[in-house]
């Protein structure tokens, strides 16, 4: 049989394809104080300074960054972090970690090619922040959209979780304010009638809500729209309470006879007001809301926005609680679970040899990019504030 230049090929010895190692980075990253109003968090504790640093990266820290949390900087610098006063040296860093997103006159600090590693809150950005990010070349990741394995986005999670218990001890004490609260024990005392919750919305923060209120002995209503959320919280509570969807005549009865009312509703764009100013009008005089919800623009008619100096105003007999951002309030805690989420990440980015050889690696951390080198990666941003995008798969693969 006569061989053809086809099976002459195949019979040529060929090369022998290897693995290339991958090459560590080392970081270099740089935590500068947040300026934004009401924001006590930081990016890193202590303890993941000295984490980062033992694996052979760099750490410079603002003075004063980690004060609102409960972190000094003699902490930091016994963690191995470099302290310096100046916010220019800060931002001059390859790597930045901020908690709010950094603002026009910080980028301005920001050096090319830098990546940034921050929340972005959709709600409260300018078409013209996106732009400032272009002209730099940044390379952006937005902590709360990183996923999981599991698909679940682990910072929006974590802070829910924070913000749905706090919801329920912020409501404690509101009920003993002397002036207008109704001096009741947020609890279940032997010859007593339980306090009476109403948790509108079956999601995170609902869940950590209603286990809170549970733990401390009340009686719990949660209303929702999705029968799945409701039936998953059922589940997870492991504890028969009841659950129903939104009817306005079922919600009004729950809301005549409850001490606390919780909004722990989520929308796509904004928060859909689900207890109109009619339905607060026939609460208990003293009774509490505290609307979690705020954040994208709450799901009572009578809420309005607060701050954490003046948290609460009384509008037709009922304490109102609207503080955006309740997670804040306790500082430490958020910048722990903040940590614990980020630092694994960025030794894992230091571990694949750089962001882009991490996000090759990892859908979740690629999940949470927003911008690659000045290019809009992210079609929803893109869509909202009418910017060109491109998609990271046809960029990067």
């Amino acid at each position: 049989m006569p061989i053809t230049p086809f099976s002459k090929q195949q019979l040529l010895p060929q090369e022998e394809k290897l693995e290339i190692a991958r090459h560590k980075s080392e970081l270099f990253i740089g935590i500068p104080k947040e300026t934004s109003y009401q924001e006590r968090r930081i990016c890193l504790t202590p303890d993941a300074v000295n984490s980062l640093v033992s694996h052979g990266h760099r750490v410079m820290l603002e003075a004063g960054a980690g004060e609102s949390a409960s972190y000094s900087d003699k902490e930091y610098s016994d963690a191995g972090a470099e302290i310096t006063q100046d916010p220019k040296k800060v931002f001059s860093c390859p790597m930045i970690l901020k908690v709010e997103p950094p603002t026009s006159a910080e980028i301005e600090m920001i050096n090319p090619n830098t990546i940034v590693i921050s929340a972005i809150q959709l709600k409260t950005r300018k078409k013209e922040y996106f732009e400032k990010l272009a002209k730099k070349k940044i390379t952006a990741f937005a902590f709360e959209f990183i996923k999981d394995d599991d698909g679940s986005y682990p910072a929006v999670k974590s802070l829910s979780e924070i913000a749905g218990t706090a919801s329920i001890l912020i409501a404690a004490e509101l009920m003993i304010n002397n002036q207008f609260g109704k001096g009741l024990l947020f609890g279940n005392i032997t010859g007593v009638a339980p306090t009476e919750v109403v948790i509108i919305g079956a999601g995170t923060v609902g869940e950590f809500a209603a286990k809170t209120a549970l733990g401390l002995g009340s009686n719990v209503k949660v209303f929702d729209n999705s029968i799945t959320k409701l039936r998953r919280l059922q589940n997870n509570l492991k504890h028969p309470i009841f659950t129903s969807t939104i009817q306005p005549k079922g919600l009004l009865k729950a809301l005549r006879r409850c001490d606390v009312a919780i909004g722990a509703m989520r929308g796509q764009n904004r928060t859909p007001v689900v207890v109109t100013e009619t339905m607060v009008e026939h609460m208990k005089k003293g009774a509490v809301i505290v609307d979690v919800s705020i954040d994208t623009g709450g799901c009572f008619e009578t809420s309005e926005i607060t701050t954490h100096e003046k948290p609460t105003f009384i509008k037709n007999n009922v304490i109102h609680y609207c503080v955006p951002n309740i997670p804040s309030r306790y500082s430490k805690t958020a910048s722990l679970s903040i940590s614990n989420i980020l630092t694994p990440y960025l030794i894992q980015i230091a571990e694949d040899g750089g962001v882009e050889s991490a996000i090759r690696c990892n859908r979740g951390l690629k999940n949470g990019l927003y911008f690659y080198h000045g290019i809009l990666t992210n079609k929803s941003i893109g869509d909202w504030f009418d910017l060109p995008n491109s998609d990271i798969n046809l960029i990067v693969f």
